[in-house]
């Protein structure tokens, strides 16, 4: 079977912001990772759905991403109802992803922690053998939980990845949304924060950049290499 990684994201940059390096390197060893936007992240005060459009084909396409879905939640009332978590596990019945990432369940923006329990619910209903959804039930092995957050949690991750060789493709893939973190001077900050952030969190490993999760479940490693290596 494929491996397959799907990334739910509330709006468009969420999925760079948290995860780009991570993003970059399971597409580099020819992973599948599909990045589900729930919205488009639309209004904003540089922006536009078209120039969010053009924005997120260009940070795919700098990740390696060759398959994102747009479900068209509208922007700001994002919420767990039963008909997002029927199109949402719908999308994941279809990719069957391995693993999912949501985001952290703890945020000041409203749309993340609705699309956390959304994701956590619609991974239950993609499993439904007796339902109206289309394709085959899956039932995703694994949730981790990243970080694209509003506020400054002090959360203990459960790892922490290594993204020191893909730090500056994840940079390039943020700075892609142009209307965001470059034309919108208040928010050209934000890059510099990302770097610092992953330069905390690599400290934390002994390299030079990493990427924090957290896993509700417990972790298996199953290879020496696995264990060595941690």
């Amino acid at each position: 079977m494929e491996n397959v990684a799907a990334v739910v994201a509330p709006h468009p940059d969420d999925a760079e912001i948290g995860m780009g390096g991570t993003i970059a390197a399971l597409t580099a060893v020819r992973i599948k990772v599909v990045i589900i936007d729930l919205t488009d992240g639309e209004p904003t005060p540089h922006g536009s759905p078209e120039i969010r459009a053009r924005e997120t084909q260009e940070a795919s396409r700098i990740l390696g991403v060759e398959h994102r879905v747009l479900l068209n939640i509208k922007n700001r009332e994002v919420f767990d109802t039963v008909d997002n978590r029927k199109v949402l596990a719908t999308v994941l019945r279809e990719h069957k992803p391995s693993i999912i990432f949501l985001p952290y369940w703890e945020d000041a923006h409203p749309d993340h922690v609705q699309a956390c329990a959304l994701g956590e619910a619609a991974r239950f209903y993609a499993k439904f053998v007796k339902t109206d959804l289309t394709f085959e039930p899956h039932y995703p092995r694994k949730v981790f939980h990243y970080f694209c957050s509003h506020l400054r949690p002090k959360a203990q991750p459960s790892f922490v990845f290594d993204i020191s060789n893909y730090i500056e493709v994840k940079l390039k893939s943020v700075a892609a949304y142009r209307s965001q973190f470059i034309e919108n001077d208040k928010n050209r900050w934000v890059l510099d924060l990302i770097r610092a952030e992953n330069a905390h969190w690599g400290g934390e490993i002994q390299v030079s950049y990493g990427e924090p999760f957290i896993c509700r479940e417990h972790i298996g490693l199953r290879s020496v290499e696995s264990l060595i290596n941690a």
